[in-house]
């Protein structure tokens, strides 16, 4: 499955969707703004990982994709004068929200990659 297909298909259907990368952007994905995958795109390098570990890491993305798309969404329905009550009733996340996630991901879990080395 090759990344531009992934892609068409998305924009056919109309899905808003959101970009995300690991630190190293050695991973990236394109989401929907559900964190369902629409492409992935892993570095060589990182295909030599324990795939349970790899696994963990694009679903850990696809999730922090999913949190930083509902703030967006959050965000618009603000500036477009949504009550604060009535964001509350969303359950969109806020930035405090996003931001404890994030924190905790970065603690509970090792995403320094396997080795420094990149092909070019």
């Amino acid at each position: 499955m090759t990344e531009g297909a992934v892609n068409s298909g998305a924009a056919e259907q109309g899905w808003a969707s959101t970009t995300i990368a690991n630190p190293y952007g050695s991973i990236k994905l394109r989401t929907t703004e559900q964190g369902i995958p629409l492409a992935v795109k892993v570095d060589a390098a990182e295909l030599h990982r324990d795939p349970a570990q790899l696994a963990g890491e694009v679903l850990r993305l696809c999730q922090r994709a999913a949190a930083r798309a509902g703030l967006a969404k959050r965000k618009q329905y603000e500036e477009a004068g949504m009550s604060p009550e009535m964001l509350a009733r969303t359950g969109l996340p806020t930035e405090a929200d996003v931001a404890r996630q994030e924190i905790v991901e970065e603690q509970d879990y090792d995403t320094e990659p396997q080795s420094w080395l990149r092909t070019l």
